[in-house]
Parts: C-alpha cells; sequence; structure tokens
C-alpha cells in the first residue's frame, strides 16, 4: 500500500464530513470543498496552514503524538480512528503499531492445542479465532457447524471477507448485509494501518477490490472500526434466524488473532435453534480441523 496515499485519503475523508457548522464555524459563500477547507482544520488544531497542508500530503512522519492529538480533535475522529491516524504515523515512523517488531502468523499455522482446548470447552455458543487477515482459523464444535456456509468444502483456508463479498451465500446468510460488509472493511482497514506492510492482507485486498465493486467503494471511503461486542442477526440454512449478542476477546499469545464468542438470551428462540444446531453439527460430523486448513470455503 502507498503509505503517503493512505494518510492523504483518510484525513481528506475526514475534513470532507464534517461541515463548518458542527465544528461552530460559519459556512460563508461560494465554498469549493465538501466540509472543512484545510485552513479550517490548521486553525481548529492550532498548526500552521502550512504543516497542516503538509501532512494532509501524506508526509506525517515526525509528526508528534500532541499533533496527532489536535488533529484528531479538530476533524472528530472517534476512537477507533484516533487510533487508526497513531498507527498511519508510526507507520511511516517505521515503528510497528505495538511498538515491537510484528511476527506475522499464517493462516495454516496449527492452533495451539491450549487455545484448541478452550475453545472446545466453550459449549454454550459458536467460538472461533479470527485473525487480522478475516482468515477462520480455529472453532469450537458449535462454531464449525455455525459458519458451515463460510467453511464449505475443500480449497483454501475460510475467509470471512471473501465469503461476504464473493459468495453468493452471505447475502442470505446475513441478514443485514450491508451492515455486515461495512464492518468488515472497516476492521480490515484498522488492521491494515496497524500493519501496512503485512503482504497477505494487501494481496486480500488486491483480490476483493477487483473482483467487488461494493468492497472497492467501501475500502475507498477510508472508514475503521473496531469489532467489541453487540448484536448479530443471521440467517441459518438449518436451523433459520439467528439472533446472537457476540463478544471480542484478544488473544495475547497469538499476535493479531481474536477470539469471538456468540450466544444467545436465555430461553430465546435463537437459544432453542442453537441447541439444534448442535444437534445438527454432532449428527453430521460438522466438526473439523479448521485451523489446519484440511476444511476450507473458496
Amino acid at each position: 500500500m502507498d503509505q503517503r496515499a493512505e494518510v492523504r485519503e483518510f484525513l481528506m475523508t475526514r475534513r470532507a464530513r464534517i461541515s463548518p457548522a458542527d465544528v461552530g464555524l460559519p459556512a460563508g459563500t461560494n465554498r469549493r470543498v465538501a466540509g472543512l477547507r484545510r485552513a479550517e482544520v490548521a486553525m481548529l488544531a492550532d498548526v500552521s496552514v502550512e504543516y497542516y497542508a503538509k501532512i494532509e500530503r501524506g508526509d506525517i512522519a515526525g509528526a508528534s503524538a500532541a499533533v496527532l492529538e489536535s488533529l484528531a480533535r479538530a476533524l472528530n475522529l472517534d476512537e477507533t480512528e484516533r487510533r487508526h491516524l497513531h498507527h498511519l504515523a508510526r507507520a511511516a515512523d517505521g515503528i510497528p503499531a505495538s511498538g515491537r517488531v510484528r511476527r506475522r502468523a499464517s493462516a495454516q499455522q496449527p492452533t495451539r492445542q491450549g487455545l484448541q482446548r478452550t475453545l472446545d470447552a466453550i459449549t454454550g455458543g459458536p467460538a472461533f479465532v479470527r485473525d487480522r487477515r478475516q482468515n477462520l482459523v480455529a472453532t469450537n464444535a458449535l462454531g464449525t457447524a455455525f459458519y458451515s456456509p463460510v467453511i464449505g468444502s475443500g480449497g483454501r483456508v475460510p475467509n470471512l471477507a471473501r465469503f461476504q463479498f464473493l459468495d453468493p451465500a452471505s447475502r442470505e446468510f446475513y441478514p443485514d448485509w450491508d451492515l455486515f460488509a461495512a464492518m468488515c472493511v472497516g476492521i480490515m482497514r484498522a488492521e491494515a494501518g496497524r500493519d501496512p506492510h503485512d503482504r497477505e492482507l494487501q494481496d486480500l485486498v488486491g483480490e476483493l477490490t477487483t473482483r467487488s465493486e461494493t468492497f472497492s467503494r467501501l475500502w475507498s471511503a477510508h472508514d475503521v472500526r473496531t469489532h467489541g461486542a453487540g448484536t448479530k442477526r443471521f440467517h441459518h440454512p438449518v436451523v433459520g434466524e439467528l439472533s446472537l449478542t457476540y463478544e471480542e476477546l484478544t488473544i495475547a499469545a497469538d499476535d493479531g488473532r481474536t477470539l469471538l464468542v456468540y450466544t444467545a438470551e436465555p430461553g430465546s428462540p435463537s437459544a432453542d435453534r442453537l441447541q439444534i444446531l448442535a444437534s445438527w453439527g454432532a449428527e453430521t460430523g460438522a466438526r473439523s480441523a479448521v485451523h489446519d486448513g484440511s476444511v476450507a470455503h473458496d
């Protein structure tokens, strides 16, 4: 990825979405730009117009934390966007976002036995491990049954982004498809900012950009987000509608990998359907070694 272009386009898209009224400035007349002018951002951030123009051209190397915080406030960045700006600046300085050299785990790397046992111990809901490239690298038994449309049969390691944008089945699996698509791209954008030299992630972005107009449009918006927690709706081909809450947990021992667990409200129709799905998975032998790539979705 062109790091200077990443900085430039991120700042320009953030500037374009803010109206003068949003920050207490008069709109004036004959405005030729969407959102704020560069001079207005510079004034709000208390930096010179020349210096802000230099940063927005992509020359962010050497920018202090204080300057970055001032820009974040001027552009009304949320917490995820603020972190993304800092990651872009650290990458320009040649410093990994974590402050140490990143060890990029491959999707084909076997899942640690302790982690797999932890997943297997979770029986009340689908649980899975995802890497920064949206690869589905490990699941518990219910997670394998739940993600059977994504895992498919044979081929490469199952990838949530490829399923989202390249498989028509995702439109049925995700009733709120547009929301899921924006979330997926926003998470990938944030990961790209953390590690802009991740070749596998760059290759995935290139593939999806050329094969999906929707992905290309969302990627060019430069929106970033984190997963965290919330509620999602699914339509599983075996049990139908599911409304599940989710929690995302960082796996400290495996850089770039996260654990996500879905649960249903006790006594709800979704909880009953998860039990049916668990039985279906056991009966059909849906449990498979996702982590070693032997079962995958293309």
